[in-house]
């Protein structure tokens, strides 16, 4: 079964698009979704709240929420979900696309500044801190 999920499209700010940029470089990962993937469930794993900065979404990296999660899109709002549930934030619609959008963009954010990630084994090393 496929959940329906109230984030439709998904656009970055030329900021984490030339992050990606970089981590595509240092990695061999070719495609924005994976690398994508990856920035999130970071941002996920760290314990505070992402800061409810303005993301202004001025590239043109784009892409659908079937896209960006692939088999995983199920997975991954779920985890959205109970992410927003446990920071007490709730989990209606704009909540979810706001906080995806938070969390997305820091998850890019700490993976293009870890001085650590220099191939793609430094990305799976990460899974097992």
């Amino acid at each position: 079964m496929i959940m329906e999920s109230p984030i439709k499209q998904i656009r970055l700010s030329q900021t984490a698009k030339d992050q990606l940029i970089k981590l595509k470089r240092y990695t061999k990962i070719e495609q924005w979704n994976i690398l994508c993937r990856w920035g999130f469930c970071r941002s996920l794993a760290e314990p505070s709240i992402p800061s409810p900065v303005p993301i202004i979404l001025d590239s043109n990296v784009e892409m659908t929420w079937r896209v960006f999660g692939g088999n995983m899109a199920d997975l991954l709002l779920i985890a959205l979900k109970q992410r927003c549930y446990k920071d007490g934030l709730g989990t209606d619609k704009e909540t979810l696309i706001t906080q995806f959008r938070l969390h997305l963009h820091r998850g890019i954010g700490y993976l293009a500044g870890d001085m650590n990630i220099k191939k793609i084994e430094h990305l799976i090393e990460l899974t097992t801190k």
